[in-house]
This record gives structure tokens, C-alpha cells and sequence, in this order.
């Protein structure tokens, strides 16, 4: 994995752990809360993405 994406991904990982703590079970978490953390994060801006939302990345890719 290259430094950029490692980065990007323990980046990532912080920002999940602001909405789950690290004890927290996975188990005792509703797929519904999941979706509304995914959905704020695909929302974001990333730098790496050249300060575009992976949703805006996601649709420019798709729609090609």
C-alpha cells in the first residue's frame, strides 16, 4: 500500500472511531447508524481526491 493511501485509510479510521469508540462493539450497532456515518463520510472532502467527496468521485467514474 502506498504512504498516500495508508494515510488516507488510518485517516479514516479516526474519523469512524469519532462516531464509535474503539470498545465499542460492532455487534450493538444498527445498520441504519452505520449508514448514517458512511453517508457523512462519503460527504467529506478528501485532499487526496483532489478536495472532491468520494460520492462526487464515485458518480464522475460511474457516469463515463
Amino acid at each position: 500500500m502506498s504512504a498516500a493511501l495508508f494515510g488516507f485509510n488510518e485517516n479514516t479510521n479516526k474519523l469512524i472511531r469519532q462516531y464509535f469508540p474503539k470498545k465499542m462493539s460492532f455487534v450493538d450497532i444498527k445498520d441504519d447508524e452505520i449508514q448514517i456515518v458512511e453517508n457523512k463520510l462519503n460527504d467529506r472532502p478528501k485532499k487526496l481526491l483532489k478536495h472532491k467527496t468520494p460520492y462526487e468521485v464515485f458518480y464522475e467514474y460511474s457516469n463515463k
